[in-house]
């Protein structure tokens, strides 16, 4: 089994990210299970999300606490917060942040691989609202075994209305997510270098 754990703020489609995460590792053939998990119920109060992908069906209901994938939606939380908490050996982290990931060293030493996307900047040219949750789900289909590109495609389509105006900008950020990773990290063991 895969665990994520998902870092935003209310507001930010953390919800709406896990449930396409989930809804795309489906449509791949894998069984998955997506849920919140709510701090202060205010827009803007740090919170996470959760997905769980596996072959088999999950039974599993309790939060992540040894993630092997972080998405950070708000690389603000980053500042308050322990985002890296239980975080497993050589895991993967999407960041929603232009330029270079630093991490503590602790989680260095872990062979932690990070992977920045500036998703707010990619999504706020194509949509005109800085939302890079999309741009960073496009990012991580680039370089985890999850999903593929097409059945995230489609879980965004399902999403967000198959033909319309949102889910084609949705679209167009995901696949320019997927694109940023590929040129600037190529494949996973080319960012773990």
């Amino acid at each position: 089994m895969k665990e994520v754990r998902i870092h935003a703020r209310a507001g930010q489609g953390a919800i709406t990210t896990a449930s396409i995460m989930g809804h795309a590792a489906f449509a791949t053939g894998k069984y998955a299970y997506a849920f919140p998990h709510f701090g202060a119920a205010r827009m803007g109060a740090p919170m996470n999300a959760f997905v769980r992908v596996d072959d088999k069906p999950i039974r599993l209901r309790s939060q992540v606490y040894n993630p092997d994938y972080i998405l950070i939606i708000d690389p603000t939380i980053m500042r308050g917060f322990d985002v890296y908490s239980g975080v497993k050996q050589g895991a993967l982290v999407v960041v929603n942040q232009h330029g270079a990931c630093h991490a503590p060293l602790e989680v260095q030493q872990k062979g932690v691989t990070h992977v920045c996307v500036p998703g707010n900047e990619i999504a706020d040219r194509v949509m005109g609202r800085p939302l890079g949750n999309t741009t960073c789900l496009g990012a991580f289909a680039a370089v985890s075994d999850l999903y593929t590109l097409e059945a995230l495609e489609e879980a965004v389509r399902e999403r967000f209305g198959a033909k319309g105006k949102v889910a084609d900008l949705n679209v167009q950020c995901v696949k320019e997510g997927f694109d940023y990773v590929k040129e600037h990290y190529g494949s996973l063991e080319t960012a773990k270098k």
